[in-house]
């Protein structure tokens, strides 16, 4: 199975890295994992609503493009259904039980995502209503599949 994080923008903070490298080698041992990032677009301070729709479109061209079109895509959005780990371990299980193998989580800039890349998603899932910096959503992201897989698994987790 294939587990895809596709994500704007790339990550520059080392303390980030290591994390998301530290999660990468332990989903090792449970799925294949592609971590995808596309460039993100400047935006400037005040900008107008157009100037941020385009931005959004743009990123959202990028983001689309990487999606294989057998995968299931499960992109993060303030909108989406909120779950706990376990209701996220056992959508993931359903998943893989229904044959969808290939699943790509998609993680927006620092706008979010375009409505095109929301109408491509099979699932909106969201881990709350606040903002977090989209460089720490993949860590925390990761996190929840790592941790999503040893629940399945029967393994011990933090609770």
């Amino acid at each position: 199975m294939t587990v895809r994080v596709c994500s704007v923008g790339k990550i520059k903070e080392k303390f980030y890295r290591e994390a998301l490298s530290e999660y990468g080698k332990r989903l090792l041992a449970y799925c294949k994992l592609e971590m995808i990032e596309v460039a993100d677009e400047k935006t400037k301070e005040g900008s107008s609503l157009s100037e941020d729709r385009l931005v959004l479109e743009r990123e959202g061209r990028r983001l689309l493009e990487k999606i294989p079109e057998r995968s299931f895509v499960i992109a993060l959005a303030i909108k989406g259904k909120e779950l706990d780990s376990v209701e996220f371990a056992k959508k993931m299980e359903k998943l893989f039980l229904e044959g969808k193998s290939d699943i790509t989580f998609v993680i927006g800039g620092s706008l979010g995502s375009s409505e095109e890349v929301y109408k491509r998603a099979d699932y909106l899932l969201s881990f709350s209503p606040m903002t977090f910096p989209h460089q720490l959503m993949r860590v925390i992201l990761l996190e929840q599949i790592y941790r999503g897989f040893r629940i399945n698994s029967g393994e011990p987790y933090h609770k």
